[in-house]
């Protein structure tokens, strides 16, 4: 795994997850993205055609954004990912397999975690950086508590995480955040608002920037 590529994924602060957007829609939403100054766009394996679409954004994008697939649950599922270019595999849960699997191919790997054993166990069986997963449930002070311990292992709090929280986030010790329907916003999209969407991207950058500055 190159240090260059997870230094850019981890560089905005941002990871988008793009779950379930219509095929002919996501070329247009991660370019609203990538010019919003977002370096992480992640795919959803349990979207429409996620692997070709995986695929044409690495083509596209892949010198200047990280492209990843999320909801990964498992090795196979790791393996069609990587064969379609995906530089990171995004995964809900933890499943050694899978990371392992991964970390052999090159790749980045970002598994899901919820306490601190699997923290952890994560970080011993290779993982780059940990999906704190669901961070709602889990907040700001989680982050920070558990940091204290394992601040060396990086952690990327995903699920809730919106404008109103990222700074809190990021300024409890989080190298970055999986950001879904507060940054994908359905409603934007089905409205084909791009540059609406490029500076809701832009807020979030803003955000985490104004965050590490303020640490």
């Amino acid at each position: 795994m190159s240090k260059q590529k997870l230094g850019l994924l981890l560089s905005s602060g941002i990871v988008a997850v793009v779950r379930k957007v219509e095929p002919e829609k996501v070329n247009s939403l991660v370019n609203s993205f990538v010019e919003g100054g977002i370096s992480g766009i992640e795919i959803t394996v349990d979207s429409e055609d996620a692997f070709n679409k995986i695929r044409e954004l690495k083509q596209e994008y892949g010198n200047s954004t990280v492209i990843g697939a999320g909801t990964v649950v498992n090795k196979e599922q790791a393996r069609d990912a990587i064969e379609a270019g995906a530089d990171f595999i995004f995964a809900p849960t933890l499943d050694r397999a899978t990371i392992e699997y991964t970390k052999e191919q090159g790749k980045i790997m970002i598994p899901g975690v919820f306490t601190p054993t699997e923290i952890y166990q994560a970080h011993s069986w290779g993982a780059d950086v940990v999906k704190v997963f669901p961070a709602s449930v889990l907040g700001p002070k989680f982050i920070k508590d558990v940091n204290a311990p394992l601040g060396y292992i990086p952690k990327m709090p995903t699920g809730g995480v919106d404008l109103n929280n990222i700074k809190q986030f990021i300024q409890a010790g989080s190298v970055a955040a999986g950001i879904g329907g507060s940054l994908v916003n359905k409603q934007l999209i089905a409205e084909n608002k791009w540059d609406q969407l490029q500076q809701l991207a832009e807020q979030y950058v803003d955000a985490v920037s104004e965050a590490k500055m303020n640490k």
